[in-house]
């Protein structure tokens, strides 16, 4: 039987007149210790997917939380970039009619090492396409009492400018059976509210919806935002893109992890906007910590209206900075309310600032190790090189230093 808030302070007034009466004396002043907190039961996790930039953090979280974790993927990329720590692993495809390794038709099938197993909750950071998402959750319903869906801030197709609640209307394919993200991705936010929807048709209320905006620190492979703090702690001139007003909002990794296993342990349900801090950040101040993290460098803004007229706009120029104009003005004004009353908590970005810059510095060898070994076994195979992003030395956003001071140039130059 669960105790009440009631019947804890019912139960220390009778041990008050109690100890008043057989003592002859006024009741002691000295505040009672205050009950030890509940213990957290211990919960089974199945991660689907696990060894990526996500992964490893939930992984962390969990166990050091005392909790089981269980992952499942292809085992393709722990050959080059092993788990720090041990799990048990399964191994198979997402989709149910590929095996997990391309080349060996032995290998385990689908979602076959999946089956007759139970585990407490499901995290699925690795669902990209409804069909698959749908062919686990069914698979798991019966066999595990939470579902967590990893899905995106851009499963929006409405972005209100003011800034967007959950309740904002989401994207719709006009071919829901698509299995490709398109040329420019476009398909992507679409893909992510379908596969919502197979979680949510699968386990009901039992099913929590993550929709984090962009997820940076330590891990990250896609250097999004450790542009920012690596490019500026090589010091100069460095183009700061819009203005400082810009509104800027992200998900550290670790909170996010955390805040995932938090949602396991109190089976939290529905549909959450990952995406911190507390209040849009300004995207001065953001550039202005990854100075002071590193001095030395100058930031030199450029307007937004410039860099567009000079094929410079957008995101896909300058990494996780995106000009607050027209249909994007609310994108990084997304309410977090309902995610921070569920538990969500943010890390200062001048932590992340930090510890991306001791991440990066140890991550580049790595870097060129993985990329000389993936070479060098295709070559092996006969196969032709693999996509590796080019030099494994670059930063793999942003522009290169080169085009930067073009850019810085021709502005200068401006009439």
């Amino acid at each position: 039987m669960s105790i009440t808030r009631r019947d804890l302070l019912r139960s220390g007034v009778v041990l008050t007149l109690a100890a008043s009466c057989s003592s002859g004396s006024s009741p002691a002043t000295a505040p009672s210790t205050p009950p030890a907190p509940a213990p957290i039961p211990k919960k089974k996790i199945l991660i689907l997917g696990g060894t990526g930039f996500l992964g490893p953090h939930t992984i962390a979280a969990a166990t050091a939380r005392g909790h089981s974790v269980t992952i499942f993927n292809r085992g393709r990329r722990e050959k080059y970039r092993p788990l720090e720590i041990e799990v048990e692993h399964l191994y198979g495809n997402r989709d149910p009619n590929l095996t997990a390794d391309d080349e060996n038709p032995a290998s385990p099938k689908g979602l076959s090492q999946l089956e007759g197993r139970q585990w407490d909750v499901v995290i699925d950071n690795s669902g990209y396409f409804p069909r698959m998402v749908g062919a686990s959750a069914k698979l798991l319903a019966n066999n595990a009492s939470q579902y967590i869906f990893i899905s995106s801030i851009s499963a929006y197709d409405d972005v209100p400018a003011a800034g967007g609640d959950e309740n904002a209307r989401l994207a719709e394919l006009e071919n829901p059976t698509v299995e490709e993200m398109g040329k420019e991705s476009e398909n992507y936010g679409g893909l992510k509210v379908l596969c919502e929807r197979a979680a949510s048709a699968a386990f009901g209320n039992r099913a929590t919806i993550v929709r984090p905006g962009f997820i940076i620190g330590p891990g990250d492979p896609t250097d999004r935002f450790t542009y920012w703090p690596v490019r500026i702690s090589r010091g100069g001139d460095v183009l700061a893109p819009g203005a400082p007003d810009d509104p800027l909002q992200w998900i550290d990794v670790r909170d996010l992890a955390a805040w995932l296993v938090h949602l396991a342990e109190q089976g939290t349900g529905g549909s959450f906007n990952a995406v911190g801090p507390k209040s849009p950040a300004r995207w001065g101040d953001v550039l202005d910590t990854c100075v002071a993290a590193a001095p030395g460098a100058k930031l030199e803004w450029v307007p937004a209206a410039w860099l567009e007229a000079n094929g410079m706009g957008g995101e896909e120029s300058f990494p996780i900075w995106i000009p607050p104009v027209g249909k994007y003005t609310g994108f990084h004004r997304w309410s977090n309310d309902r995610a921070e009353a569920a538990g969500l908590t943010f890390r200062p970005i001048a932590e992340t600032v930090k510890d991306l810059l001791a991440w990066y510095a140890q991550d580049v060898p790595l870097r060129v190790r993985i990329t000389k070994e993936m070479v060098e076994a295709a070559k092996a195979k006969g196969a032709p090189p693999p996509k590796t992003g080019g030099d494994p030395e670059a930063l793999r956003a942003g522009p290169t230093r080169e085009r930067e001071q073009e850019l810085l140039a021709a502005f200068r130059a401006k009439p």
